[in-house]
């Protein structure tokens, strides 16, 4: 590569550690990827080179000794550790900010947690649909094998069943567990306030300290509000009326946010509303900004990005709009520790970005509220989107014409409705009596609750790779997936028995520092080579030799 720009301006002067090399393509990815090194381009005998290290002295406009050249572009190392909020990292005392988020059913598994924490990431235990007794398992396991770890475990919105989500946030308290993931919520509930108020108090110096951290998933501008601001002080006083908080804790709740930390939810799997990230996370940003504003925290929320992290670019992207940390979902349910049948982990390894679609959720049905699932390979989003339609247009079970009532019964339930009915009202005698009550009184609801009952067991089906019912699978998944699949062809990643949670999230991350350290040198006046940033999924051997070099 010629130095033949003379719009270049010198901007010091570099001296070498090693001699410089003509900046050739090949040079240039190389010294690109050399992400904990700093990287010079200087002028040498009219033509640019490249150097790593060495001594650069930046605006100097005398020339200090022979030896050193004229320095044109200086990029500093950018190590995986040093993407994100410093601030975070050292919070949770993590390597990364780099989040796994919680995916229901235990599909962020026990051993995905626990390799995340161990790698020096921070996963969310996939809570949402277990019984509490699983629940209280794992975490058992979790606090006896990671020890000082951090980890956290999911608590999603049930407005269906509250005592569920309050006796979920009653065990987490219970058990010391100090994060909580809060996902799919659309308003503020009394299990928010009482794990985030409980507990609190003032250290020695008088600053409050507040034990239990809520991470908030949102995607609306109201939402995002609702857990900047401090919690309402209704909800509050009800708390303390009840015995459950204290005053005190009460009076010093109304003084921080509802959510520590806050994640802008862009098109994701699951729950979602669709938004597109670029503008999502600088309008929640801003939200974030005017509160703390009207507030003054002491520790403002800080906002991380998640829905459509799955590539290099993706997480260059996200903290380049300056987000804090980043979060993933649908790839890491791609992985071999994710709590997911083989068979469901191949589906997910084929999948590309427009392979998804919006199906209605178990958990909340009959409001219309949707989740975004795979479609290749399954029928599950036509199907769930007639048991809605049907659900909609009648009033009971017994008002749908026979001819559709026979496919539901032959290629649904499988069964009669009325042995699908005993079925489902055996599962809520167990899980929520009072839903078994309103169903033997109001035949609509007997309806919803019968087909609510397909839709969660189609992810179950998934879940443990019932073979006669993969037609069927509820499989959660973003664009993020089909995203992963197209940067990881024709590498070893392409297969999904080779995909673990450690080399996806390490191959992210030092892509990232590539693709950051050739934006520096393009802001500079640098013309890279198209691809100069491409990288290649490498082993975690093959990362840990490349970042040690």
């Amino acid at each position: 590569m010629s130095f033949n720009n003379p719009t270049l301006p010198r901007m010091g002067w570099w001296k070498p550690q090693e001699d410089p090399t003509p900046a050739s393509p090949h040079a240039m990815h190389g010294a690109l990827q050399a992400v904990g090194h700093s990287l010079s381009l200087v002028e040498r005998d009219g033509e640019l080179c490249v150097g790593l290290d060495g001594t650069a002295s930046i605006g100097s406009d005398a020339r200090p000794l022979p030896e050193y050249l004229p320095l044109r572009a200086h990029v500093s190392p950018l190590r995986p550790e040093n993407l994100g909020c410093p601030a975070f990292r050292a919070t949770y005392g993590l390597r990364y900010a780099y989040l796994v988020g919680a995916m229901a059913n235990a599909i962020t598994s026990v051993e995905m947690v626990s390799v995340a924490a161990r790698g020096g990431l921070l996963a969310f235990f996939g809570a949402a649909g277990l019984p509490l007794g699983e629940i209280e398992n794992a975490i058992r396991h979790l606090q006896g094998s990671l020890g000082n770890l951090p980890f956290g475990a999911n608590l999603i919105h049930s407005p269906g069943d509250p005592d569920l989500e309050r006796a979920t946030a009653e065990l987490y308290l219970q058990r010391e567990v100090r994060l909580v993931c809060a996902s799919a919520f659309l308003r503020v509930t009394p299990a928010l306030v009482l794990y985030r108020a409980k507990g609190i108090h003032r250290d020695p110096h008088g600053a409050i300290h507040c034990p239990n951290r809520i991470f908030a998933k949102v995607s609306r501008v109201e939402v995002a509000r609702k857990f900047l601001e401090p919690p309402p002080g209704k909800i509050l006083a009800d708390l303390v009326a009840s015995g459950l908080v204290t005053a005190e804790e009460a009076e010093l709740a109304g003084q921080i946010p509802l959510a520590q930390e806050l994640t802008a939810e862009a098109d994701s799997g699951g729950h979602t509303d669709n938004r597109p990230a670029i503008s999502l996370l600088p309008t929640i940003v801003a939200v974030r900004d005017e509160v703390d504003r009207r507030h003054a925290y002491r520790c403002p929320p800080r906002i991380g990005l998640a829905g459509g992290i799955a590539t290099p670019a993706s997480v260059a992207a996200a903290f380049a709009m300056g987000a804090a940390f980043v979060m993933a979902g649908s790839i890491h349910q791609g992985c071999v520790e994710a709590g997911t049948a083989p068979v469901v982990l191949q589906m997910l390894a084929e999948a590309g970005q427009a392979d998804t679609a919006m199906a209605p959720s178990a958990d909340m049905f009959e409001m219309g509220v949707k989740v975004q699932v795979l479609k290749r390979g399954t029928l599950f989003p036509q199907r769930a989107a007639k048991l809605y339609e049907l659900y909609r247009a009648y009033e009971r079970y017994e008002q749908i014409p026979a001819a559709q009532r026979s496919i539901l019964e032959r290629d649904f339930f499988r069964r009669s409705f009325d042995e699908e009915w005993q079925s489902t009202r055996t599962f809520f005698l167990v899980r929520d009596p009072r839903q078994v009550e309103l169903g033997d009184q109001n035949p609509r609801h007997r309806m919803a609750l019968v087909f609510r009952s397909y839709l969660g067991q189609a992810s179950s089906w998934a879940k443990h790779g019932v073979t006669d019912r993969q037609i069927d699978y509820q499989i959660w998944c973003g664009p993020a997936m089909g995203a992963f699949n197209e940067w990881a062809r024709g590498s070893f990643l392409e297969k999904a028995e080779n995909r673990d949670t450690m080399t996806l999230a390490g191959n992210l991350l030092f892509g990232a520092c590539v693709l950051a350290r050739c934006t520096a040198l393009t802001q500079q006046g640098i013309q890279l080579k198209e691809g100069s940033g491409n990288i290649s999924p490498m082993s975690l051997l093959e990362l840990d030799k490349r970042l040690g070099q």
